[in-house]
């Protein structure tokens, strides 16, 4: 696909090109095997010497051309598509980390990767330490060492929606030799670009926006080939003879595209973390329409924003990076598109959780589901749900009161999700 395509273009049409006589639309390659002329032409791709598909545990028609329309949409060399977001993050760390390593991760990270990184990953042997933006540079910078990995971060924090703010925290690692891996899931490359920033990895849970029907779980991984692996010289994955794969030194080898290609040949390999053909086909008719939809979630969910700050009588706060006046507005309008914020809006309901409850039990069109950021309103007390393995110490670092509300706004119609919201309030009072 041309790069110089706009975005909107890409999601409709990028990844996949048909020829003559071919079919328009992406097709599903359901088969998990290929076959090759010849013994030696098969040995090649083992060999990594030459490109196709031997195995679809490793990678798969289908799957490759979403990749491609993925890694196209965010600007980068190459991406890898995973069975889940939760996977897409661990394989995005352990591809650059040993048993003995240690990186460095912001503490309003979601729950779940919170606790990926936390405690299994502590069980691997690589310990996480935990940064807020409310340290100073010196405090942050005390946490790197000679065994430090990486930066790991969300470009909207989810559940507290803080705006990730690359201008301080990419060069600051930077500086300390390590590349920044980023959540982009709540912004979507649509709203948000984080290699414009000097991001070096992005990941996301396609679960969410990039699907945006609930219809699949999956993550990516897309590699920006920016990070000079062997100037840093940290990265001995990377920059030495890979002993389990006939020696291939990644960066000699395949060059800006060397982590992504380590990624997919060795941990996809092993891990068997593996997109299906059929969970690409869906979620690529989500992304076909993807421009369309952030654009009337973060639409939608403004106006929600603005209702609920008119409700103080029962709103205790209201929490929405595009909502002026918001104490992430600021690097809102600076880092994403249009100042917009996606769907997500979190706020604090008087009366703690109990009161929180009885408001999620007295909405009709907003549905109470474990999931966010899909085409239909749904509602969630992250405290007793999602968050609920973090301790009250980790939930406030994170920014969830017993009350907190996390509200994904879809794209119904903005005055019936408000006067459900309306609605439900009523009955708390």
């Amino acid at each position: 696909m041309n790069s110089k395509w706009d975005r909107s273009t890409i999601c409709v049409q990028g990844g996949y090109e048909p020829g003559n006589g071919e079919p328009r639309v992406l097709p599903i390659y359901q088969s998990t095997t290929y076959r090759y002329d010849s013994a030696e032409e098969l040995a090649k791709l083992f060999d990594l010497e030459s490109p196709g598909h031997m195995y679809t545990r490793i990678s798969n028609p289908t799957v490759e051309m979403v990749e491609k329309k993925i890694a196209d949409l965010e600007g980068g060399v190459g991406a890898m598509m995973t069975s889940s977001g939760q996977a897409a993050s661990l394989i995005s760390v352990f591809n650059i980390a040993s048993s003995g390593d240690n990186f460095v991760m912001m503490g309003n990270l979601y729950g779940g990767t919170t606790n990926l990184f936390l405690v299994t990953m502590r069980r691997m042997g690589i310990e996480a330490r935990v940064v807020t933006s409310g340290m100073s540079d010196e405090e942050i910078i005390s946490c790197f060492d000679s065994r430090t990995r990486c930066f790991f971060g969300e470009t909207i924090a989810n559940p507290s929606l803080e705006v990730f703010d690359f201008d301080r925290f990419v060069p600051l690692a930077h500086r300390m030799g390590v590349p920044v891996i980023i959540d982009n899931t709540f912004a979507t490359p649509i709203l948000c670009s984080p290699f414009d920033y000097g991001v070096d990895i992005i990941v996301h849970s396609t679960t969410k926006y990039m699907d945006g029907h609930a219809m699949v779980v999956g993550g990516v991984i897309v590699d920006s080939g920016n990070f000079d692996w062997e100037k840093s010289g940290k990265y001995p994955e990377l920059t030495k003879p890979d002993e389990s794969y006939h020696g291939v030194v990644y960066t000699k080898q395949f060059g800006r595209s060397a982590y992504i290609t380590k990624a997919r040949t060795q941990l996809m390999r092993d891990l068997g973390s593996t997109p299906q053909p059929m969970s690409a086909f869906l979620l690529n008719l989500g992304l076909e329409t993807l421009h369309l939809r952030i654009r009337r979630h973060s639409e939608n969910a403004l106006r929600v924003a603005e209702y609920l700050s008119s409700r103080r009588d029962i709103i205790e706060s209201v929490s929405y990076p595009g909502l002026p006046g918001d104490k992430e507005h600021g690097r809102a309008v600076k880092y994403l598109r249009d100042g917009m914020a996606s769907g997500v809006v979190s706020f604090v309901i008087r009366g703690g959780r109990e009161r929180a409850m009885k408001f999620m039990d007295s909405l009709r069109l907003a549905e109470i589901v474990v999931h966010v950021a899909d085409a239909r309103t749904c509602v969630l007390n992250p405290a007793s749900t999602t968050h609920r393995q973090l301790s009250d110490e980790m939930l406030r670092a994170a920014g969830i009161e017993p009350g907190f509300v996390r509200f994904s706004v879809g794209i119904e119609d903005a005055g019936d999700i408000i006067r459900d919201i309306e609605e439900a309030l009523a009955k708390c009072l």
